[in-house]
């Protein structure tokens, strides 16, 4: 068979759904972990933490050595430590002395895989023949919100079929998607974003404002998605008394259609809007979602607001990226990974600290998610600032 670079998209696509898996399914674990396991929601935090804390290290890394070890063998590394962590968070728990040990080291081995991946993913699509790059991108990122969605339906509803005492076989059973992508990167065809020797360099692209300012809106999209994405199934069964299988339904899943819904339509027809006004509505409307979350009198209009969050915080992380790949188009593989090393970094403090609060707050999640209300705040002061210093992220380094 003769693979195209048609395969190589495919085969990214599916790279964004393991990335979705390795962020999304211990969350649908946490009151499994909490009932059995006795984990406290610090302590659940400070797991999200670890899996982030991991993947910053982990990008770091990878800014410095993926192009030395190429894109395919970086591939298939990435794949292999997600489907070897996938596999240990349902085995490690019940060997280690404490199960909470189990769960790290397997968010450690999950987590690094899924940073390889994820640092790889972009700067491969943005490679690759054609035009509408920024569609290109915000398609790219909506299979990690159909990733989100699927394990979230799927897990769901095989937790209510088979019961939470079989909790442990799905972890493993996910594991065969990366299993599968470690084949499928065998064989398709790569190429370089930016030949070697002729990247923008690192310490050049820190030189120029434009870039802080990108790396800060990044932090600001990753706490935005993140907080929310990972707390709102907790959310919703001990803050707003839903049915776990109803409140992840409506809650988390929604959320991730809702998102995948304004990325695919991103992707099919952003070319026609101006993106960094549909960035202003998404922090705005991002803030909204938050609020109304935390002060909604009635429990559904507090889910559904959850479930709209994915909608507002949709194109702020592929928004971002597309402009500063605008400003900075021989930024290389470097470029991408610090830009998913800051993202990162938001996406682990975000919910670490929203635990952190709803641990020593007798208003629980609420105070948490309502000072999370910060880091869209700071996504469209970020934006504002911009403009008002006229420092323009299509300017090139």
């Amino acid at each position: 068979m003769r693979y195209t670079f048609k395969d190589t998209l495919h085969a990214c696509y599916l790279g964004y759904f393991t990335q979705a898996i390795n962020n999304n399914l211990a969350p649908l674990f946490f009151i499994i972990f909490q009932a059995r396991f006795g984990i406290s929601l610090e302590m659940l935090g400070r797991l999200i933490l670890l899996n982030f804390g991991t993947q910053i290290i982990v990008d770091v890394l990878a800014v410095r050595y993926v192009d030395r070890i190429g894109y395919r063998r970086s591939a298939l590394l990435g794949n292999v430590f997600s489907a070897t962590g996938l596999m240990l968070f349902g085995i490690l728990p019940f060997l280690t002395p404490s199960p909470f040990i189990g769960l790290g080291i397997a968010a450690v081995i999950q987590a690094t895989g899924g940073s390889i991946i994820e640092v790889l993913l972009s700067p491969i699509v943005e490679s690759l023949p054609g035009e509408a790059k920024e569609s290109a991108m915000s398609m790219l990122h909506s299979f990690y919100c159909w990733g989100q969605m699927g394990v979230i339906i799927i897990t769901t509803l095989l937790l209510w079929v088979l019961g939470t005492d079989l909790w442990y076989l799905l972890p493993c059973a996910w594991a065969i998607l990366p299993i599968y992508n470690f084949f499928k990167f065998r064989k398709v065809p790569l190429r370089n974003l930016v030949p070697t020797g002729e990247e923008t360099p690192a310490a050049h692209l820190f030189r120029v404002p434009a870039f802080f300012l990108a790396l800060v809106l990044m932090f600001a999209a990753g706490a935005s998605e993140l907080t929310m994405s990972q707390w709102s199934s907790l959310f919703a069964q001990q803050g707003l008394q839903i049915p776990k299988v109803i409140g992840d339904l409506v809650g988390p899943g929604l959320f991730a259609l809702l998102m995948g819904i304004g990325r695919t339509a991103h992707g099919l027809w952003g070319h026609r809007f101006d993106l960094r006004k549909a960035l202003v509505f998404s922090g705005i409307l991002c803030i909204l979602c938050y609020s109304v979350a935390v002060f909604a009198a009635h429990p559904l209009v507090a889910l559904l607001a959850c479930a709209l969050t994915g909608l507002s915080i949709s194109l702020m992380w592929p928004g971002t990226v597309s402009l500063t790949v605008k400003a900075f188009p021989r930024g290389g593989t470097p470029m991408f990974g610090i830009m998913t090393i800051f993202g990162n970094i938001g996406a682990a403090f975000g919910p670490w600290m929203a635990g952190a609060v709803a641990d020593v707050s007798s208003w629980g999640l609420r105070s948490g998610l309502l000072l999370a209300v910060i880091f869209p705040t700071i996504f469209l002061l970020g934006l504002r600032r911009s403009d008002r210093a006229r420092i323009e992220l299509s300017r090139e380094a």
